[in-house]
């Protein structure tokens, strides 16, 4: 069986969707549907079973959890990056993610969890090692956190974990994020309500709309969880990235493209975000390839279009 927490999130409920399309069904989904859009997200999905967030990380304290899945993929996070509460944060990002640590640790479970880019905060280096890192947000701190708790265990891990850095990853099932759904999202739904994307003017040395990010389609990162859930002994951390930035503004002219109307508003960059916002990020992927991950990457255009088609 497996254990997919997150699991009717964006990245959680595609893993899924993939697991069952392999012929798996014994999977427990962990999630907080309090926000009960995300719910969506596992109607069309087959498990064996579902629990609330609270409810597993308290039998994961009580030592009550008795499994003994043939995988671990944790994507369950609050992925605000202008969450304010760092001790809410922590304690989601943090607190547990290493309650599932142990628990995966003292079983020999493999665990495949959601890091994140952001631990590169205003890096131009995304090889993923200490020098490179500085988060901007506590987002990114809390992701950073535990990664840097899983490099202190490294030597001593006897299991696989691995650890992948997701740049920005975009595609279907994203409709419960509010505003931190992809860019992709966020443009089209502008691009339905008023006619036009709006995308930041020049900063950091980039031209309007040029701000570049490191977009990477969602089935490609549910094809990265499902390599090193089954890849063997593998203990580290991994960019989850295409190794190739695009702009902004190549998303918005694919949109207005595929739409046939549209055109793209150059707003001022919001003072809020000065000094807190990657406008370049491009992954190191080095360490995925020679970790024996060798598939194509969907193009930015072909992953567009699917996700138009399913939505």
């Amino acid at each position: 069986m497996f254990i997919v927490t997150g699991g009717a999130g964006f990245v959680g409920s595609n893993l899924v969707r993939e697991l069952n399309r392999r012929g798996h069904t014994d999977i427990l989904v962990v999630d907080n549907l309090a926000r009960a859009e995300k719910a969506r997200n596992l109607a069309d999905l087959t498990l064996s079973d579902y629990m609330d967030k609270r409810e597993f990380r308290a039998r994961l304290d009580a030592g009550t959890l008795d499994l003994r899945p043939e995988a671990v993929f944790h994507n369950g996070a609050c992925s605000d990056t202008m969450e304010s509460d760092g001790r809410y944060m922590m304690e989601n990002n943090f607190g547990d993610s290493k309650a599932l640590l142990h628990w995966c640790l003292a079983r020999k479970a493999p665990l495949v969890y959601a890091s994140s880019a952001a631990t590169y905060g205003a890096s131009t280096d995304f090889e993923p090692v200490p020098k490179n890192e500085g988060p901007l947000n506590v987002y990114g701190y809390s992701k950073l956190a535990f990664d840097q708790h899983v490099r202190s265990l490294l030597p001593a891990i006897q299991s696989p974990v691995v650890g992948l850095r997701y740049f920005n990853v975009f595609g279907p099932r994203e409709h419960h994020k509010g505003r931190m759904m992809s860019v992709l999202h966020q443009l089209l739904r502008q691009l339905k309500e008023s006619g036009a994307c709006r995308l930041f003017k020049g900063t950091d040395g980039f031209g309007d709309g040029e701000q570049q990010r490191d977009f990477i389609f969602v089935g490609d990162i549910v094809a990265i969880n499902l390599h090193f859930g089954g890849a063997g002994m593998v203990k580290g951390i991994v960019n989850a990235g295409t190794g190739r930035a695009r702009s902004f503004n190549d998303i918005a002219r694919t949109l207005i493209a595929h739409l046939g109307q549209g055109r793209i508003d150059y707003i001022p960059f919001p003072e809020e975000l000065r000094g807190k916002y990657q406008s370049f990020t491009q992954a190191d992927v080095r360490s995925l390839r020679g970790a024996g991950f060798a598939a194509p990457f969907t193009e930015l255009e072909a992953g567009i279009a699917a996700t138009l088609a399913e939505i």
